[in-house]
């Protein structure tokens, strides 16, 4: 198994710099919200191993938020965020990276205060590059290399039932499945479908992650002690701060809702990118760092076969402190419209949304935590498009397969490297095709 990684430079950019590199990003489109793989700066179609990237100005228009808290306003920089998700180790993809765009991200990356274009790319990046504090993986291990394949053998399997639909339907079940591999040995011996056997899991990775999902409940278990004393003073904590947190859910402004209108639904598969400021105060601060980090393990061990809890349209997601953890940026690749999405989480996953947006500034009051909140659906769906932030350049390595389209890919592989199938198994792996 190859397990998938991700990365994200961020470094604030020029203020004087700012339009002419939205102008640079916008040349690396061929419309609005649909990139060019093989345009000039960042031949992203070129990198076999990278499932989604972006590129992204980090201008967050809701920093007179805080003055709601009697606060004043923090003037943080714009940044400039690049951020994808990729097979294999970090150290592989950063090279290729900057083998094959390198002259094109330090055109990008010139936009920054403080990039040197005499010195090192790689090393520049590397530096650069901020750690999620939670991940999400829709299939850990698939690659791009399986996605691409298995999708090419959809596609010709659907073709051949189709040519053939008079002599396969009088098939027994298990005669039609035996007929489909048969072709399906004919077209690999020819070189039109390959299957790649997976890589072995890097030994590395193996010895980490046990480590991770042993450690984390062990920890936690240290921890308990600690945590029910503190407990009764959490619970007072909590509804001191919820009761008195302000709401600011201003319906969204028509111009900024057209612009992010625009870069999307060009594809079954969509971008989202969205930024705001935590709630002032350690409680929230520790509360938040405390939670992303159990959510992390989760989708590490547990949410990492098709599903977060019960969505099961994410790709990719990440949540990643900024600001020495004043703000939270969270970036997903979903399937479907925006609409969906958000009624998605809030009809199957409400609570897990409060959880971690209830911590930032403005969102629809919770009640321990866990109650009411996104369940305040026009609130709620003000605030997401609100803190939402226009994705100059997005790529996708999968265009027009849901994650649903590459599971069910998967499950007909499985079926045609099967020797043999039951008659109800038989049944029901057709019923795939």
């Amino acid at each position: 198994m190859t397990p998938q990684s991700n990365f994200m430079v961020l470094a604030p950019i020029a203020a004087d710099r700012i339009d002419a590199l939205r102008n640079l990003l916008a040349s690396m489109n061929r419309e609005p919200g649909v990139v060019d793989p093989q345009n000039a700066l960042v031949p992203f179609g070129e990198l076999e191993t990278l499932h989604y990237g972006r590129i992204l100005i980090l201008d967050d228009q809701t920093l007179n938020d805080i003055t709601a808290y009697g606060l004043p306003r923090v003037n943080y920089p714009t940044y400039l965020a690049f951020l994808g998700d990729f097979d294999g180790p970090p150290e592989a993809f950063f090279a290729e990276l900057a083998q094959r765009a390198g002259d094109g991200l330090k055109h990008i990356f010139s936009h920054c205060v403080d990039f040197n274009p005499d010195g090192n790319l790689l090393d520049w990046m590397k530096a650069r590059n901020v750690s999620a504090a939670t991940i999400y993986v829709n299939w850990i291990g698939r690659t791009v290399q399986q996605v691409g394949e298995e999708a090419a053998l959809h596609d010709a399997l659907v073709s051949y039932v189709q040519q053939n639909a008079a002599a396969l339907t009088g098939m027994p079940p298990t005669k039609a499945h035996d007929a489909l591999k048969q072709y399906v040995r004919s077209e690999q011996q020819a070189g039109r479908l390959t299957l790649t056997p997976p890589q072995a899991t890097p030994l590395g990775w193996w010895i980490g992650n046990l480590i991770h999902l042993l450690g984390v409940p062990l920890l936690l278990l240290l921890l308990t002690p600690f945590l029910l004393v503190y407990s009764p003073f959490f619970l007072i904590q909590l509804r001191r701060h919820e009761k008195s947190d302000p709401e600011i859910a201003p319906r969204i402004d028509p111009v900024h809702a057209h612009q992010l209108a625009m870069l999307e639904d060009h594809d079954v598969t969509n971008q989202f990118s969205a930024m705001g400021a935590i709630k002032p105060g350690l409680f929230r601060r520790w509360l938040l760092t405390f939670l992303l980090w159990v959510i992390n393990y989760t989708t590490r061990h547990i949410y990492n076969h098709g599903r977060l809890a019960r969505v099961s349209s994410i790709h990719f997601a990440r949540w990643v402190f900024l600001d020495d953890k004043k703000r939270l940026l969270f970036a997903s690749n979903y399937d479907g419209s925006l609409e969906s999405y958000m009624d998605d989480f809030i009809n199957k996953v409400g609570f897990g949304l409060n959880v971690v947006f209830g911590n930032g500034i403005g969102y629809p009051t919770t009640n321990w935590l866990i109650l009411d909140g996104a369940k305040d659906e026009q609130k709620f769906k003000y605030v997401l498009r609100r803190h939402e932030l226009p994705t100059e350049v997005w790529y996708n390595a999968h265009p027009g397969l849901t994650a649903y389209d590459q599971q069910r890919n998967t499950l007909i592989r499985e079926g045609i490297e099967k020797e043999s199938l039951t008659n109800t198994e038989a049944q029901q792996w057709l019923r795939l095709i």
